[in-house]
């Protein structure tokens, strides 16, 4: 195992050196790493880091979700209202309904499985995402007009509305049965999740005021209670992503100084974190699934694409942003990586028709769309989003 965690640093820091002197993303770098160390080419990782992957992948999402959340204000959030939520779920809806209409024309898949198609497509990564968006709120860019932190409202939410919907329609596809109950845990995860984790941001915020300690430590327990909370949502209707980022609002409201001496310790730890977690999504992309697809599944891809981006236009229209800024938001909602890694492979494992299919969908998505998002999005932040004053 210590020789697998010494090879993905090393040749993550290394490839993504080599990508960011060719002005490339460094995440680039990463994922190749990670094709290369993995079960498709030099198969040089042991076993026991490839079936932790899922946990580690998990464990760097949280740190870059609560840098999210330590860095989001309150005020900021209410006065985006309306675009901010509906970019929670309107562009993913957007994207699920091209594949039920166009799917079942271009995969030969039923209308079921093309919905699921839509469900695993969804969800704008995160990962890919929200790392630059937080860098925006640093430097001040945007930030009085809101648009990194309405767009990182809307990735951390839009992942709990497809999985929602994923899990679902999985279960409808092996034989399951239409639930009331089942659309309605969309709303319940998402409202249970934003009130425990504030209730808990605002609990640790009072304990940090009563008893003082070194940043550090504050960050260490941090850390544990995300790792709880994001268990949690697998014995609760609870959204374990959702309460992350509520607590580190929370206890922004109520520390915000505090909370950015926090953030700035976050993005330290976002260094080793990102490594592991595109490496990682690298060593799961299977070389034969993407020779597989077809111009078809290609064609498909940009085509949820192009209804994602008409839903993230209506989401944001009547906001007072210009033509520049618009066009950015467009650009983030590209990437997808995350999701598509954590759960592109369960209807295969189930033993569904539609697996390889779905599967195959999913490494093709990463492929093609984190590398292109993660590009458009460095090229254009800082030319079409103004720096605020006073930054």
């Amino acid at each position: 195992m210590l020789l697998s965690i010494g090879l993905i640093i090393l040749t993550g820091l290394l490839m993504g050196w080599v990508f960011s002197k060719l002005h490339l993303p460094r995440i680039i770098g990463m994922l190749i790493a990670g094709i290369i160390l993995g079960p498709q080419v030099l198969n040089v990782l042991d076993t026991s880091v490839i079936s932790m992957s899922g946990d580690l992948r998990k464990i760097a999402l949280i740190i870059i979700i609560a840098k999210a959340g330590l860095s989001l204000n309150i005020s900021d959030l209410r006065r985006i209202g309306r675009p901010a939520v509906m970019l929670c779920f309107i562009p993913a809806t957007f994207e699920l309904l091209a594949f039920v209409l166009f799917a079942p024309l271009i995969m030969d898949v039923t209308v079921l499985q093309a919905a699921i198609l839509g469900a695993v497509m969804g969800a704008v990564s995160p990962a890919v995402t929200v790392p630059r968006l937080t860098k925006m709120i640093d430097d001040g860019y945007g930030v009085k007009k809101g648009i990194p932190q309405m767009l990182i409202a809307g990735a951390s939410a839009d992942d709990i509305y497809v999985i929602v919907l994923f899990s679902t329609l999985v279960g409808l596809e092996a034989g399951g049965s239409v639930s009331v109950l089942n659309f309605l845990r969309i709303p319940m995860e998402i409202v249970s999740g934003a009130v425990f984790g504030t209730v808990i941001g605002i609990f640790m915020a009072l304990y940090f005021k009563k008893v003082h300690m070194r940043d550090s430590l504050k960050v260490t327990i941090i850390m544990a209670v995300n790792m709880l909370l994001y268990w949690f949502e697998g014995i609760a209707p609870v959204s374990g992503l959702l309460a992350v980022m509520s607590m580190g609002i929370a206890i922004n409201m109520k520390m915000p100084e505090v909370s950015k001496r926090l953030s700035q310790k976050f993005t330290k730890l976002w260094v080793a974190a990102e490594i592991f977690l595109f490496v990682l999504v690298g060593s799961t992309v299977n070389i034969s699934y993407v020779s597989e697809a077809g111009l078809g599944m290609v064609a498909m891809l940009f085509i949820g694409l192009i209804f994602r981006e008409a839903g993230t236009y209506i989401s944001i229209v009547g906001t007072g942003l210009n033509t520049k800024e618009k066009i950015f938001c467009l650009i983030s909602q590209v990437p997808k990586a995350t999701v598509q890694a954590a759960i592109g492979g369960i209807p295969l494992a189930m033993g569904l028709g539609c697996g390889n299919i779905v599967l195959t969908m999913a490494v093709i998505s990463i492929v093609i769309t984190a590398p292109l998002g993660a590009i458009g999005m460095d090229a254009t932040c800082h030319k079409y989003i103004t720096k605020d004053e006073n930054f």
